[in-house]
């Protein structure tokens, strides 16, 4: 290299430190805007609009009355599953859109599913003709979608950007186990996918909950290859990105009125709450789930709710719901994600999963 001819190598790359690569990347710790995993919004945007479409188990539950459309028959007068699937969503962005006001549609989309090459995402972005960014994220994608918004709209890249995801239970149960026709005798430890869709917009300027900030999972794997269990799998992420939240912010769980999982159902929220109680941390009382809210308890779904819309339903409905009464004023959302294929599923592998968690607070109420 130039200019450091007859040096050392060791002399010469000397100043390749710890503190000039964090500064050379744009990487700053401790600065008010990102430490460890964690970014700081210091605009704190705002979720000023959210919708959701939910099949008839789901209305069933908690979130019936929250619901913005609450269909009577899964199927959405569609002659496939996938193509009501691709309707909910597309329902979802246009209505929360539609509620925000933005009459020439929000900057950008941030959008994705659990289908193969996340087609509901895209063939439903393509109906509405706006900028679309595809993400994957299994059933952490609403999280994943929320925290890329804020980024976005924080940085004044955008003024607008919409977060959503959606699943069907019939489209999942195709794609990653078995036909429903097969009859396939469900085990204990399973989930049943949620058939719904949900979508935020997230704004700089507006009123509504604040995104204050994010923590942005890692990939962690327990050694769980067994496809009916989930809540296993994906508890370990949860707990990791969890702890890392809290040590980054400096908080304690209680900080937090409602620390939300996305899907873990009944099972995987028993594993985290004592995966996090391993580490010192107890979340016990403030804890819940989407997974394990979403459904009458009375009904046979085994372990609870799973896939992309569990979460983007609980939470776009029920939860802003509470926040817009004030019942709730700091909840940290952590959407989980398996991120396995049929493909890695049939080869053996084990599951690696991830999760991220975005801190939603009502600012004024402090």
């Amino acid at each position: 290299m130039k200019g450091f001819k007859g040096k050392s190598k060791e002399s010469a790359y000397g100043f390749w430190d710890e503190g000039f690569l964090h500064n050379f990347c744009g990487v700053r710790q401790n600065n008010g805007m990102q430490c460890g995993q964690t970014i700081f919004f210091k605009n704190k945007p705002k979720i000023i609009a959210a919708s959701t479409v939910a099949g008839p188990k789901e209305c069933a539950g908690i979130v019936g009355k929250y619901v913005d459309y609450p269909l009577s028959d899964d199927m959405f007068a569609e002659s496939t599953f996938e193509r009501a699937e691709r309707k909910m969503l597309l329902y979802a962005l246009r209505s929360s859109m539609e509620k925000a006001g933005l009459k020439e549609g929000a900057d950008v989309i941030l959008s994705g599913d659990l289908l193969n090459q996340i087609i509901s995402a895209s063939f439903a972005a393509r109906e509405t003709g706006l900028p679309y960014l595809g993400i994957y994220g299994a059933c952490s994608t609403m999280s994943e979608g929320l925290l890329l918004a804020s980024v976005l709209v924080d940085g004044g890249y955008a003024k607008t950007a919409v977060a959503a995801t959606g699943s069907h239970f019939a489209s999942a149960e195709r794609q990653y186990r078995y036909p429903l026709e097969l009859g396939t005798t469900r085990p204990p430890q399973s989930q049943w996918t949620v058939t719904g869709a949900g979508s935020a917009v997230v704004a700089r300027e507006g009123k509504g909950p604040c995104i204050t900030s994010a923590t942005v999972g890692k990939v962690v794997d327990f050694g769980v290859s067994d496809v009916n269990n989930m809540g296993a799998a994906m508890a370990p992420a949860a707990c990791d990105v969890i702890l890392a939240h809290l040590k980054d912010t400096k908080r304690d769980p209680g900080y937090y009125d409602l620390i939300l999982t996305g899907d873990l159902g009944v099972l995987g929220s028993r594993i985290v709450r004592d995966l996090v109680w391993e580490k010192g941390v107890d979340i016990f009382e403030n804890h819940n789930d989407c997974g394990a809210m979403i459904y009458k308890h009375a009904e046979d779904e085994f372990q609870g709710g799973s896939g992309a819309g569990c979460c983007a339903v609980v939470f776009n409905s029920f939860i802003l719901h509470q926040m817009e009464q004030k019942k709730l004023n700091k909840v940290l959302f952590v959407a989980t994600g398996a991120l396995l294929s049929t493909v890695s599923s049939g080869q053996g592998e084990t599951i690696p999963c991830v999760a991220h968690a975005v801190s939603v607070e009502n600012i004024e109420a402090e």
